[in-house]
């Protein structure tokens, strides 16, 4: 556990060291996120002689520019394509990822801040229209503005001049360099390791365990509807990441489980189903005034009756109540 004011790529050293010194220095992979991940880190890593799969900064997508437009990409699932590129020096293998997913939420994103930051701009010039205003003011407006709505921002070439009379005065327009890479790149993430006898598919699925392990801790406030607890002491936050920690234990547990019965490795639709199986308490009245409480469940349809049988679980038909 880290100060809250310590940046993430920082840390990494005093992690690995940690967990080795700990476990030993095994055959283990170093699965890093990419705001984790610096030349130095990087440099760390092999040091050591530890394998890795790191993510990348996103200007790193540049070098890989001619890449992109070409249309040898594997599909490796539905929705997500890959390829392999070779690093120059060959130590290293970059794996360029593609995600339909991503690229509709990238565009939708870019499309929402270009409108906030095009109104906020016609909304500047119309201020500067109707009033004297100062050079340094506008400035100032101007950088709030695209500071708020960054996504988008070097989409607009701006400029605040003075007029003869010392009015301040925007000047804008739209790059049409930066639109043509973001349609391009949108949707598109790389990714960095030394391990160069994998496929793509293998470097990709073991990288994405970090959304995973991120999942586990939304799996609170989603799946078990537990709401945003801040702590301000340091055993109430290792004994949150302790639930955390069994909250994914047990997810996983479900995923491999339902993975080895052929229902696939996303639990989450396994999950929805059999939660709409419901139990109800039922209160029957009688002559001499005493109410009958059953509580049962609720018989199971069709399929969940099949999710049940392939999992190997058993519903009862009635729970036992505690005495009024």
């Amino acid at each position: 556990m880290f100060a809250g004011n310590r940046t993430d790529v920082t840390t990494l050293r005093e992690i690995v060291e940690t967990m080795e010194g700990r476990y030993g220095q095994a055959d283990r992979i170093w699965a890093v996120d990419r705001g984790m991940v610096s030349e130095a880190n990087v440099e760390f890593l092999k040091s050591g002689g530890r394998r890795y799969i790191v993510g990348t900064p996103r200007g790193m997508l540049r070098r890989f520019e001619r890449e992109l437009v070409r249309d040898d990409w594997d599909q490796i699932r539905d929705g997500l394509e890959v390829k392999l590129v070779s690093a120059p020096d060959g130590d290293e293998t970059f794996v360029l990822c593609r995600s339909r997913d991503r690229r509709a939420k990238e565009k939708a994103m870019h499309a929402r801040f270009e409108q906030r930051i095009e109104a906020g701009l016609q909304e500047i010039e119309a201020s500067c229209r109707e009033r004297k205003c100062r050079v340094a003011v506008i400035a100032k407006r101007l950088g709030k503005l695209l500071g708020r709505n960054s996504r988008a921002a070097g989409l607009f070439e701006t400029d605040v001049v003075e007029d003869a009379d010392g009015r301040a005065r925007l000047v804008w327009h739209k790059v049409a360099a930066w639109r043509d890479w973001a349609r391009l790149s949108e949707g598109c993430y790389l990714l960095r390791s030394n391990i160069t006898d994998w496929t793509p598919e293998d470097l990709w699925t073991a990288y994405i365990q970090l959304t995973e392990a991120e999942a586990a801790f939304r799996i609170q406030k989603s799946d078990l509807r537990i709401r945003p607890i801040w702590h301000q002491k340091p055993d109430r936050v290792l004994a949150h990441i302790l639930v955390c920690f069994l909250a994914y234990v047990l997810w996983k547990t479900l995923a491999q489980r339902c993975k080895a019965v052929g229902l696939g490795d996303e639990p989450r639709r396994v999950f929805a189903e059999l939660g709409k199986i419901r139990v109800v308490d039922v209160l029957l009245p009688t002559r001499t005034g005493i109410w009958i409480r059953k509580r049962c469940v609720t018989r199971p349809t069709e399929h969940q009756a099949v999710l049940l049988q392939r999992l190997g679980l058993r519903l009862p038909e009635r729970l036992k109540m505690k005495a009024m």
